[in-house]
């Protein structure tokens, strides 16, 4: 395998990835592990720095680092993030996505957080009968049609009430960079990687949705676009949990190999971060092979696979797909998850490899 590189996609560095991942590195390395913001990131004194609880609870509260830290049990939990925008550049062979970044399968990466249950702090406040929903918003500070305002995203109370669900302060053991949401970033195991909402400043208790940007005219999947405004995906559905996905780590797109007995490597991740139960690879579209399953740490995390195949001279298409415990596996054709922002891709993944004689 290659050294890992480092991908950029804009000019500012914000929103960057390493590829490919080394299937040693079960937990991401913090250098290697991807960013994605939609503004500068923000500078912030801890010492300042409060959360604002509010809304449908009880007891509406602020913190400061220090008191949130010490009033509740801390834990910590393995948990793979995902950014809606995975292998979007996919989608790209079937026409341009203006304005999106192309991402490969580099934004994906696994990590040990650690921080306190968000359902702690909830249920110590106590939350009403009428709330259903938990928006998460940061301090960062974005613009859109003259507005400015902080990145957010709402998840449902039972999801948020849910032992997984952290507001972390460290990333595998050291306290969060300001690039990964320093001091304060929500951890939503399962979910796209917009609902793990970085800089966090704000919570507030909502019988309905986030009316934040993000939510209600970014990352929603909308398969029909609108003539009248071919960017807008306000009719779409709103991103939840991450579909069932696998990716081929090694080899990579375009390599040239010795033909014979071939190492194919890669991840898998189940829909909502269910356990994967199989992974099959095929060759040119025949039949299909099992893969052998790495030991996969909790359901919210990935999990490595590997398998040996014999490869005979020529140009070749490798593929695989995964199965969850719930059933769930992926489609076979790009154009069945194509969608107006290029979100969510999990069509069987295909590298393109050239086998020469020895």
């Amino acid at each position: 395998m290659k050294s890992p590189k480092k991908l950029v996609h804009d000019p500012e560095g914000l929103n960057t990835g390493t590829w490919p991942v080394s299937a040693q590195d079960f937990i991401t390395p913090v250098d290697r592990f991807f960013t994605r913001s939609h503004g500068p990131v923000p500078q912030i004194d801890s010492e300042a720095w409060r959360l604002r609880v509010g809304g449908l609870v009880e007891r509406p509260r602020s913190f400061s680092l220090a008191e949130l830290i010490g009033s509740f049990p801390t834990r910590t939990i393995a948990a793979t993030l995902v950014c809606a925008g995975l292998r979007r550049d996919e989608f790209l062979t079937l026409g341009p996505l203006p304005g999106e970044l192309p991402w490969g399968p580099e934004p994906a990466g696994t990590g040990e957080w650690t921080g306190i249950a968000l359902a702690d702090l909830l249920r110590s406040l106590g939350t009403s009968r009428e709330a259903r929903q938990v928006e998460l918003i940061g301090l960062d500070r974005v613009e859109r049609h003259g507005e400015h305002f902080g990145f957010g995203g709402s998840i449902d109370l039972a999801k948020a009430l849910s032992d997984e669900v952290l507001l972390a302060t460290h990333l595998n053991g050291a306290p969060l960079s300001a690039e990964h949401g320093f001091p304060l970033r929500a951890v939503v195991p399962g979910w796209i990687g917009a609902r793990s909402v970085k800089w966090l400043g704000q919570i507030t208790l909502r019988k309905d949705p986030t009316r934040n940007y993000f939510q209600t005219q970014a990352y929603r999947v909308q398969q029909q676009i609108d003539p009248r405004d071919p960017g807008d995906v306000s009719a779409g559905i709103a991103l939840s949990e991450v579909p069932v996905n696998a990716v081929i780590l090694q080899p990579e797109q375009d390599e040239r190999l010795t033909a014979g007995r071939v190492l194919v490597r890669g991840w898998a991740m189940g829909s909502g971060a269910r356990i994967v139960t199989r992974v099959e690879l095929s060759l040119d579209g025949r039949e299909w092979a099992p893969a052998r399953l790495l030991p996969q740490e909790s359901s919210w995390t990935w999990t490595f696979w590997e398998s040996e195949l014999d490869l005979t001279p020529g140009r070749h298409t490798l593929m695989v797909r995964a199965t969850d415990s719930s059933g769930a596996t992926q489609p076979d054709r790009i154009e069945d998850t194509w969608n107006v922002k290029g979100y969510a891709n999990n069509a069987w993944h295909r590298i393109a490899v050239e086998l020469v004689s020895r």
